[in-house]
C-alpha cells in the first residue's frame, strides 16, 4: 500500500478503536453527565454500511466531512483486530459552500487530499482502490474533488487511465422512488460531466430513510466542528473541541464502535453484503471473512 503524507492541521478526533494500530484514547471523564445513547438508527445504519462496503467492491473509504462519522466508527469496531488489509481515512473538511481557493487554500487542500490517499502519484501506484464517501444531496462536494483532483492529476502528469481505475465514489443519498426516471444527483450538468469521466459502476449509491439521513448530515452531534476553507490555517485547528454537545457525542460514537465489536452487527453486515452484486468479487469475499 502506498504511503500516505503526515495530514496539516485538522480537527482534532479521538481514537476509539484499535482498528489501524492506533491505541484508544483515553477519554477520562469526557462522557460524564450522559446516559446510554439511544441508537435508534441501528439497523438502517448498519444497512447501509453493507451496501457501501459492496458497492464500494471493499475499496479502501476516505469518509468526507463529518457527516458519516456513524459509518467510520461502527466499522472501526467491526474491523477492529481482523484481517482486512483495507484502509478506513477520514477527509475532514467542509467544502460545499466554499467560494473559489485562494492559491494558499488550494495548496492546503492538495495535503488533505494527500493526507487521506488521494495524491496524484499515490492513486497511480496504489495496489487498492480508493472510495470517497461522503452524504449526498446535489453532488456539489463530490463535484469540487474531483475537479481539483483532476487539475492536480493534470499538472502532475500522471496517468490519468491508471487513476480512473483506482479511483470510485459513493453517495449516501435520502432514500426516493426506484423508478430509473428519478432524479438523482449523478444527472445534474455539474456531477454529470466528470461522472462519464470514470468507468460504469465507480460512482454509485447507497440511500438511507429521510429522518435518518438528516439526523446524520444535519442534526447529531459531533466530536468536532465543521472545517472550511477559512479555518485551515487557525492556530488552533488541531486542538480538541470542547463544548457543550460533546460528552452526547462522544457517548453515541463510543456506542457504535462496540456495537460494531458484536457478533450481531457484524453478522448484519456479512449478510447485507452476501445479498449485494459485488459478493461475487474476491475482494468484496475477503472482506467478509475479515468481519467473521
Amino acid at each position: 500500500m502506498t504511503t500516505r503524507r503526515p495530514a496539516p492541521p485538522q480537527p482534532f478526533r479521538w481514537a476509539l478503536s484499535s482498528h489501524g494500530g492506533t491505541a484508544p484514547a483515553r477519554l477520562g471523564t469526557l462522557t460524564d453527565g450522559t446516559g446510554a445513547p439511544r441508537l435508534w438508527h441501528l439497523p438502517e445504519l448498519v444497512a447501509c454500511t453493507g451496501k457501501v462496503l459492496a458497492r464500494s467492491r471493499a475499496a479502501d473509504l476516505c469518509f468526507v466531512g463529518r457527516s458519516l462519522d456513524s459509518v467510520y466508527d461502527l466499522l472501526t469496531g467491526a474491523l477492529e483486530g481482523g484481517t482486512w488489509p483495507g484502509a478506513l481515512t477520514r477527509l475532514p473538511v467542509s467544502v460545499r459552500f466554499t467560494a473559489p481557493f485562494t492559491a494558499a487554500q488550494r495548496r492546503r487542500f492538495r495535503e488533505h487530499l494527500a493526507a487521506a490517499g488521494l495524491e496524484p502519484y499515490a492513486l497511480a501506484r496504489r495496489k487498492r482502490a480508493l472510495a470517497v464517501v461522503d452524504a449526498v444531496h446535489r453532488g456539489t462536494t463530490f463535484e469540487l474533488i474531483h475537479r481539483e483532483l483532476a487539475g492536480w492529476i493534470e499538472e502532475s502528469r500522471e496517468p490519468w487511465p491508471v487513476i480512473r481505475r483506482k479511483l470510485r465514489y459513493v453517495g449516501v443519498t435520502v432514500r426516493g422512488r426506484t423508478s430509473p426516471h428519478h432524479w438523482r444527483w449523478q444527472q445534474s450538468p455539474e456531477s454529470a460531466a466528470w461522472v462519464r469521466m470514470l468507468p460504469a459502476g465507480h460512482v454509485v449509491n447507497v440511500s438511507l430513510p429521510r429522518d435518518v439521513w438528516c439526523w446524520f448530515g444535519n442534526d447529531q452531534p459531533k466530536l468536532h466542528g465543521s472545517f472550511p476553507a477559512p479555518h485551515w490555517f487557525d492556530a488552533d485547528a488541531g486542538e480538541p473541541w470542547h463544548h457543550s454537545q460533546l460528552p452526547e457525542a462522544l457517548a453515541e460514537s463510543l456506542a457504535l464502535v462496540a456495537a460494531g465489536r458484536t457478533r450481531e452487527v457484524r453478522d448484519a453486515l456479512i449478510r447485507t453484503v452476501a445479498r449485494e452484486p459485488g459478493f461475487a468479487d474476491r475482494e468484496v469475499r475477503a472482506l467478509v471473512g475479515a468481519l467473521r
